[in-house]
């Protein structure tokens, strides 16, 4: 019996066209692409990553079609991002973080160095009446007579502890007034983030100073991570990365928000304190010197 006026045929048709239309407004709106939000509104560490997957999507969207990019609906540290991409519910579609041999089994790698590993090159952050205690530090066994701090699920804590360092750990906006109050030693920040959280920080805390002389390196890539079943999220990512490589559009956002503060960090009068990094996977390309930051040519 015909419903609601339709004939069985125009019914039938009506329900095509219905199901077409919804199809292509799926299409239209594109895949959706979601990553962590900063836990606090002052923290810009990571805005240089959302811009290098906003333009890799830019750059792909004649061959994949179109995205959204988005931050998760509430901030996020590193353990909790990487717990929720591992469930796959797609609170996070996509996550950055150093690499790691359990990582990279857990999770879809893109071994593209996201900061062409700067982050391996860390100044700490200090108590401003610390500084000729510091200076006393000139090996890696001095360094282990001092204390560390890190952010809560950061992986550099493990590195740090396998080197025989001492770590304490807290919520990323605490760890500055606590090395200010003696709670630890140094707390050492990548090249692209000290200068800037000094001075975001320091206006609350202003026994926080930039520590002068000395400069900590351990291999450090830090990459996009997938969830296991989002391939093609992934090889995505990674087309555009690497169209972005070859037009230039990589380094310039590189040297966006790293090169005035690669020119104020003055590597070639730090003292420099190398540490191992046994967490690398075999597959890290160290030997890909195109992906990796040449203080040398700075």
């Amino acid at each position: 019996m015909p419903v609601s006026g339709f004939s069985p045929l125009r019914l039938q048709a009506a329900l095509f066209f219905g199901t077409l239309l919804l199809s292509f407004s799926a299409l239209s709106a594109g895949v959706k692409v979601v990553y962590p939000a900063n836990q606090t509104a002052s923290d810009t560490r990571f805005n240089d990553l959302v811009e290098i997957l906003d333009t890799a999507l830019k750059a792909t969207a004649a061959e994949f079609g179109a995205y959204e990019l988005a931050p998760s609906r509430y901030g996020m540290n590193e353990s909790r991002y990487l717990m929720e991409l591992q469930r796959g519910d797609e609170a996070v579609t996509v996550v950055w973080s150093s690499t790691s041999v359990d990582k990279e089994k857990d999770f879809l790698p893109l071994r593209i160095p996201l900061r062409k590993g700067i982050l391996g090159y860390r100044i700490a952050l200090i108590a401003k009446d610390q500084q000729a205690l510091i200076d006393q530090i000139q090996t890696l066994d001095d360094l282990k007579k001092r204390s560390i701090g890190q952010g809560m699920g950061w992986g550099d804590v493990k590195l740090y502890e396998a080197n025989g360092l001492t770590v304490m750990t807290a919520q990323y906006h605490n760890l500055f007034e606590m090395v200010t109050g003696g709670r630890f030693d140094l707390f050492p920040r990548g090249i692209s983030e000290v200068f800037h959280e000094y001075d975001t920080y320091s206006k609350k805390n202003p026994d926080l100073a930039i520590e002068k002389n000395l400069l900590i390196y351990y291999p450090w890539p830090y990459y996009f991570f997938f969830n296991k079943n989002d391939a093609k999220l992934k090889d995505r990512i990674e087309v555009g990365i690497r169209k972005m490589m070859k037009d230039g559009s990589f380094d310039a956002i590189f040297k966006k928000y790293n090169g005035a503060a690669i020119e104020k960090a003055d590597l070639k009068h730090r003292r420099i304190i190398k540490i191992d990094n046994k967490l690398l996977p075999k597959e890290t390309p160290l030997n890909d010197a195109s992906l990796w930051f040449d203080p040398k040519k700075y």
